[in-house]
C-alpha cells in the first residue's frame, strides 16, 4: 500500500506539471553595459571599455566554465562595433577566443553597430552599417540571429523587415522615458510579439509596458538591481496580467555606466533561484528560443510604426547629415561603375577594403542614438565625432565613384578623333534624362548619339563658375551606357525647353508662376484641364521657406533645359534654382541656405488637392500616413506623429490626383498642423524639416554646429492615382543623375556605341543595389532588388554575360540556398514589398 500511495503521488505530480499547475518560471538575466557611445564617454575610453569588458567578461566564462549552466558567465554587447574594436586591437588568437565563446552561447553579438535610433535612416544605411557582422559570419561561420533598438521611445515600421532580411530573428526594445514626449509607455497593448513588415517578414519583439522605471521592466537596463527585478516579474499583479508566460526575460544592466565588470549577475542566478523558478543567466538568445518553442505558435503579429523622436535630432546638423543621405545615393552609382570594372580588373578593390570597412560600418554609426548630445562628451566634441563619421563616408564614396568612372572610360572602345564620352545609367530601366559633360570653353559644337547617328539637344551651362556641356541623352539602357560625340559647328537648332515670361516659366506640362523667393504660387498642370495644384496653407505654397522679397533671373535658357534663379535676403540668405527638363515632366528644385540659422525651419509644400492620402518611404517600407484603424501603418497608442520620416518621397494623392514629390536631402517632413498627438491627416501639406533643434535648445547640437552652407533638393511631378512604383522610380531618377565622362579607350573592353549590363523583366521590381560581392569578386556580383508592388511577383534579371551560378543570400550577403538560374538568367519571386538579395557569378 505505502508503494501504491508513493508511485500514486509521483504519477499525480507529473500530471500535473504536464498541466502546468507547477511550472517552474525560467527568468533569464542578460548582462550588458549599455553603450552610450560619444555620451558617456568619447572614442578613446569607450575603446578601452570595450576592450576591458570584453577581456574581463571571457576571463569570467572561464572561470566558471564548470559550473551549472545557469550559473556560468555571460555577457551581452549591444553593438557589433564592440567586435570591430576588440579585432583591431587584439591578437588573432584573442579574436578567436572571443568568436568561440559566441559560438557556444556566452557572448551574444547584435547585427547592429551600436544603439542607434534608426527612425529616418535610409534603407541602404541600415544594411551597410551591418555588413561587418556579415563579414566575420562567413570567415568564422558564426551566426547573429540578434537586432536591437532600444532606450530611443520610438520604432519605425520597415526596421522589423530589414533586420530579418539580414539573418535576425529575435529582437528586445527597453526604453528611457526621458526627453520625450511619446505617451503611454507604461501601458503597451502587447509585451511580447512578432513585428511584422508589409514583406510578411517578421522577428520576435520583447518590449514590455515602462511600469517603474528605465532600471526595471520595459527600460534600457532592466536587471539594474536584478533581485528586485526578479521579484518584480515574479510577484507584480499587473506585470503578471499583462504577461502571463513562465518564460521571462529581464535584459540590461550597465544602464549609463561607462563600465561594468562584476559577477553580479551569476551570484543572482544562484541566489534567486528557488523551487518556484529557475534564474538563468543569459546571452538573450536563450530566452527567445525558449519562449519560441514554448509560446511562439499562435503568437500576435503585429506591424506599426511608431513615428521618430531621438533620430529627429541629426537635423540640428541638417547639413552633415544631408551630406552621409548623398553618399550613400552615389553609392549606388559608385558600385555599379565599380561592378562593370571589376569584372575586366579583378584588382580593382584590392586597395580599397580597408576603407570600404570602415564606411559599412560607418552607416551604422553616424545613426547612434545620442543625438540628444546632452552627457558628459561636450556638443562641439559629439559634433566633431559627426563630421569625421560622415567624412569617411564622403570620402570612401567620392574615390570609388571617380576611380571607377575614369577606369570605365579607359575600357570602352572608341574610333575617330573627336572626343568621345559615355552616359552611364545606374537604375534598372532605360532613361532619358539630361547629362552634363564638363568643358574648357564655349566653343560652337553639336553632339552626336553615337548608337543613332544622331544630333541630340545640347547647351552650355554654367554653374558655380564650371562649365558643362548639357545634352539630352535619350534611352539610356538599364545598368549600362550610351556613347556621345561632341564635333566642331553649329549643328541643327532646337527649340528651348521652356519659356519665361516674366515671373512664369512654362513647358509642355505645366504653367507655373515664381515668386521672387524662389515659392511656386501657381502650378497649372495643362495635361489635366488647366487644373491648379496650388493652395495657400498657412501662409506657405510650394517651395516656400517662407521669405519675403527677393530677384529672379534666367540663369540658363536653352534646348534641354531652362533654369530660373531667385535670390533672397529676408529673413534668410537663399538661392533657389527652379529647372524645367525637355520632355520631362519634372520640376527640379535646388536650394541653398546661405547662412547659419538657430530656428526650426521648414520647406512648405501645400498642394490644392482634396481629401489627401500620403504615402511615403519610410525605413525599409513604403507606409501610408494614417492610423492602422484608418488604413494606416502608424500605431494608435505609445507613438509620435510631427515629424515622419521622408526617404526618397512623398506622395500626396486624392480625387484621382496627385503630386509626387522626391527628396534628395532632407530626413523628416510634417503633416499639416500634426503635433506630438495629433496626426493631421486632413490637411494637404507637407513640411519638410529644413533643420534645426525640434524640441528645443537642451536637445541636439546648437546652431547647426556653425555650418552657414545648406544645399536642399526637391523635384515634383504631378500624376494620376497613386502607384508606388512610378513614385519611386521618379525619385530615383531625380537623385540619381547620370554619370558622365570622357572616353579614352587605352584599355577597350567595351563596346563603343552602348552597353546594358542588366535587365529586370517585371517593372514592378526595381534594383536596388549592384556591387562586386564583399568577399570579392571571384565570389560574383551582388544584386539586391526592391519589389514595388502590393503583391507578390515572379521576375527574371539577366546579366550579360549570362549567368553562371547563383545564391540567394541575407542583405549582408551571407548564402540561405541556391537561386535559381534558367538559361543564363536568375528565375526569382518576391512576396509583397519584399527587398531581396542574390550572390550570382557570372560565364
Amino acid at each position: 500500500m505505502k508503494n501504491f500511495i508513493s508511485s500514486f503521488f509521483v504519477f499525480l505530480l507529473a500530471l500535473l506539471l504536464a498541466q502546468g499547475a507547477f511550472a517552474q518560471k525560467r527568468i533569464y538575466l542578460a548582462p550588458d553595459d549599455h553603450t552610450d557611445y560619444m555620451w558617456r564617454g568619447d572614442e578613446a575610453e569607450y575603446e578601452n571599455a570595450f576592450l576591458t569588458m570584453t577581456d574581463y567578461y571571457l576571463n569570467q566564462m572561464d572561470a566558471t566554465e564548470g559550473s551549472p549552466s545557469p550559473y556560468q558567465a555571460r555577457w551581452n554587447a549591444d553593438g557589433s562595433f564592440w567586435m570591430w574594436v576588440y579585432q583591431e586591437n587584439r591578437t588573432a588568437a584573442q579574436f578567436r577566443r572571443l568568436i568561440g565563446r559566441i559560438k557556444d552561447g556566452h557572448f551574444s553579438v547584435p547585427l547592429n553597430a551600436l544603439v542607434l535610433s534608426n527612425g529616418g535612416t535610409p534603407a541602404e544605411a541600415v544594411l551597410r552599417g551591418m555588413y561587418y557582422p556579415g563579414l566575420i559570419q562567413r570567415n568564422y561561420d558564426v551566426d547573429f540571429p540578434l537586432a536591437v533598438a532600444m532606450e530611443n521611445q520610438t520604432l519605425p515600421y520597415g526596421l522589423s523587415s530589414l533586420w530579418a532580411g539580414s539573418g535576425a530573428k529575435y529582437s528586445w526594445k527597453g526604453v528611457c522615458n526621458c526627453a520625450s514626449h511619446v505617451p503611454h509607455l507604461s501601458n503597451r497593448d502587447r509585451e511580447i510579439y512578432y513585428m511584422g513588415g508589409r514583406d510578411g517578414s517578421r522577428v520576435l519583439m520583447k518590449w514590455h509596458s515602462l511600469l517603474l522605471n528605465h532600471g526595471s521592466i520595459g527600460g534600457y537596463a532592466e536587471g539594474r538591481i536584478p533581485s528586485e527585478s526578479v521579484n518584480f516579474v515574479d510577484t507584480d499583479a499587473e506585470f503578471k496580467a499583462r504577461y502571463p508566460f513562465p518564460v521571462i526575460g529581464i535584459f540590461g544592466q550597465g544602464e549609463d555606466d561607462l563600465r561594468t565588470t562584476d559577477n553580479v549577475f551569476v551570484t543572482a542566478a544562484k541566489n534567486l533561484t528557488n523551487a518556484s523558478r529557475k534564474v538563468i543567466v543569459s546571452n538573450q538568445l536563450d530566452f527567445f528560443k525558449d519562449f519560441e518553442t514554448n509560446h511562439g505558435v499562435g503568437l500576435e503579429t503585429f506591424a506599426a510604426s511608431y513615428g521618430n523622436e531621438w533620430e529627429l535630432y541629426s537635423a540640428s546638423m541638417s547639413e552633415v547629415s544631408a551630406r552621409v543621405k548623398r553618399a550613400l545615393e552615389k553609392l549606388r552609382s559608385a558600385d555599379a561603375l565599380a561592378t562593370l570594372v571589376s569584372l575586366k580588373n579583378p584588382a580593382f578593390m584590392d586597395i580599397r577594403i580597408a576603407a570600404r570597412d570602415k564606411a559599412m560600418l560607418n552607416f551604422g554609426l553616424y545613426f547612434e542614438h545620442n543625438w540628444t548630445a546632452d552627457g558628459k562628451v561636450l556638443r562641439n566634441a559629439r559634433a566633431e565625432w559627426q563630421r569625421k563619421i560622415q567624412g569617411e563616408i564622403t570620402a570612401y564614396v567620392d574615390t570609388l565613384y571617380n576611380d571607377a568612372k575614369g577606369q570605365l572610360g579607359t575600357m570602352i572602345a572608341r574610333s575617330g578623333d573627336n572626343p568621345r564620352f559615355y552616359v552611364f545609367n545606374s537604375l534598372s530601366w532605360a532613361r532619358t534624362d539630361y547629362a552634363d559633360f564638363p568643358v574648357a570653353n564655349k566653343n560652337p559644337v553639336y553632339v552626336i548619339d553615337v548608337t543613332t547617328g544622331k544630333q541630340v539637344p545640347s547647351q552650355y551651362v554654367t554653374f558655380n563658375g564650371k562649365i558643362r556641356l548639357r545634352i539630352l541623352a535619350s534611352n539610356v539602357p538599364s545598368v549600362g551606357y550610351k556613347v556621345f560625340e561632341v564635333r566642331s559647328g553649329a549643328g541643327t537648332a532646337f527649340a528651348d525647353a521652356a519659356t519665361v515670361s516674366g515671373n512664369v516659366i512654362e513647358n509642355d506640362f505645366y504653367r507655373i508662376t515664381v515668386s521672387n523667393t524662389g515659392a511656386i504660387t501657381s502650378l497649372i498642370d495643362k495635361t489635366r484641364g488647366n487644373r491648379q495644384f496650388v493652395r495657400t496653407i498657412n501662409d506657405r505654397t510650394i517651395n516656400d521657406l517662407g521669405g519675403i522679397d527677393g530677384s529672379l533671373i534666367v540663369e540658363n535658357a536653352g534646348p534641354v533645359s531652362v533654369t530660373l534663379r531667385a535670390n533672397s535676403v529676408n529673413p534668410y540668405s537663399l538661392v533657389s534654382r527652379i529647372t524645367l527638363i525637355r520632355d520631362s515632366n519634372r520640376i527640379e528644385f535646388r536650394n541653398s541656405i546661405m547662412q547659419n540659422f538657430g530656428q526650426t525651419l521648414t520647406w512648405g509644400y501645400s498642394f490644392n488637392i482634396d481629401a489627401p492620402n500620403v504615402w511615403h518611404e519610410e525605413v525599409g517600407a513604403v507606409i501610408r500616413a494614417k492610423l492602422l484603424a484608418n488604413g494606416g501603418h502608424y500605431s494608435p497608442r505609445n507613438a509620435r506623429y510631427d515629424w515622419l520620416t521622408i526617404n526618397h518621397f512623398a506622395d500626396i494623392s486624392g480625387g484621382g490626383v496627385g503630386v509626387t514629390l522626391s527628396n534628395a536631402d532632407a530626413y523628416y517632413m510634417k503633416l499639416g498642423n500634426s503635433t506630438h498627438t495629433v496626426f493631421d491627416t486632413s490637411t494637404p501639406q507637407l513640411n519638410i524639416l529644413a533643420g534645426g533643434q525640434v524640441d528645443g535648445p537642451d536637445l541636439g547640437i546648437p546652431d547647426q554646429g556653425g555650418d552657414s552652407q545648406f544645399l536642399q533638393r526637391f523635384a515634383l511631378q504631378t500624376h494620376g492615382v497613386f502607384n508606388q512604383t512610378a513614385a519611386m522610380k521618379f525619385s530615383l531618377e531625380h537623385q540619381n543623375p547620370l554619370v558622365v565622362n570622357a572616353i579614352t579607350g587605352t584599355n577597350p573592353s567595351y563596346d563603343e556605341r552602348n552597353y546594358s549590363f542588366l535587365t529586370i523583366s517585371d517593372p514592378d521590381v526595381l534594383l536596388w543595389a549592384l556591387k562586386p560581392a564583399e568577399d570579392g569578386i571571384d565570389q560574383g556580383i551582388v544584386t539586391r532588388v526592391w519589389n514595388q508592388a502590393n503583391a507578390a511577383r515572379d521576375y527574371t534579371l539577366s546579366l550579360a554575360p549570362k549567368i553562371l551560378a547563383g545564391r540567394r543570400t541575407t542583405h549582408i550577403e551571407t548564402d540561405i540556398d541556391a537561386a535559381t538560374i534558367v538559361s543564363g538568367n536568375l528565375s526569382a519571386s518576391l512576396t509583397a514589398n519584399q527587398i531581396q538579395t542574390h550572390r550570382l557569378q557570372l560565364q
